[in-house]
């Protein structure tokens, strides 16, 4: 559905500029376009491969697995259902932490294997369960304490400032995450009545 969507977009808008005699700003939007993808590729590729790496060295210096312990009662009052030993566990703490970091690329390996896990747990396979449920809110929510993603862009593109994002982006992600948290506990609440 998404393809069609942006194939439709894709040819509407340059339906109107051949409408409207813009064909050639078309052409120079696509070819500029090109050039600022690949730019952009090869500055958030540095910036991921580097808190890859450093994610990847906070794990085998035990880190993330400190981490995970400091952060089980909070993961207990989500989670109620999953063991602290679990693998599950393991995955959620290891996402939660990359995400906290603002490493959403370092969170997508763990997120898949912690969802893949937490589909074990799941009575009905063809329905989400809650613990998955609260796993995607929180994940989407993404509460971060530095938006490494935001900065690099901002800083691509030339921000005078671009670290001044970071206050804002706590306060939103939090907000978010509390949000999304207390309507998931809501919701999971009122299914079971």
């Amino acid at each position: 559905m998404l393809n069609f969507i942006w194939v439709f977009c894709m040819l509407l808008g340059i339906v109107f500029a051949l409408i409207t005699g813009e064909m050639a700003a078309v052409s120079d939007g696509i070819l500029s376009a090109g050039k600022d993808a690949v730019n952009l590729a090869l500055t958030m590729a540095g910036v991921v491969a580097t808190w890859s790496g450093i994610m990847k060295i906070a794990e085998k210096g035990g880190m993330i697995s400190v981490l995970s312990d400091k952060l089980y009662p909070l993961l207990h009052i989500l989670f109620p259902a999953i063991s602290k030993k679990s693998k599950a566990m393991q995955y959620i703490s290891a996402n939660f932490i990359a995400n906290f970091l603002g490493l959403g690329w370092a969170a997508t390996p763990a997120g898949i294997l912690a969802m893949k896990e937490l589909q074990k747990y799941n009575t009905k396979k063809d329905t989400a369960s809650n613990a998955i449920c609260m796993f995607m809110i929180v994940n989407m929510s993404s509460l971060q304490l530095v938006t490494i993603n935001i900065i690099a862009y901002r800083q691509q593109y030339g921000s005078a400032n671009p670290g001044e994002i970071i206050g804002p982006g706590i306060v939103a992600t939090l907000i978010s995450t509390l949000i999304g948290v207390l309507a998931g506990k809501l919701l999971e609440r009122w299914w079971k009545h």
